[in-house]
């Protein structure tokens, strides 16, 4: 069974983090929605997990699905309960 949380910023539910600025201009994805975090040093960062086909940034609102062997999904909050049912 998977577990699945809303991503909550310095609770460890993710596996790293990249420098907004390196994610704005090497990457080629939208970034309107990301999560920024501003370090004390005034760096900011863009948290992200890993998988089988590389990283997927975190945007507000998405939940971090966590399976059984611990591989972790990003899922936006639009589309989570349409894929997955709440449980009591």
């Amino acid at each position: 069974m998977a577990n699945a949380e809303q991503y909550k910023p310095d609770c460890g539910m993710e596996d790293g983090f990249e420098l907004y600025s390196d994610v704005v201009t090497k990457s080629w994805i939208v970034t309107d929605n990301l999560i920024k975090i501003t370090r004390p040093d005034g760096r900011v960062v863009t948290p992200y997990i890993k998988h089988r086909r590389g990283r997927t940034f975190i945007c507000e609102g998405d939940y971090i699905i966590t399976d059984e062997d611990g591989t972790h999904h990003a899922c936006g909050e639009d589309i989570f309960y349409t894929r997955y049912e709440k449980m009591e």
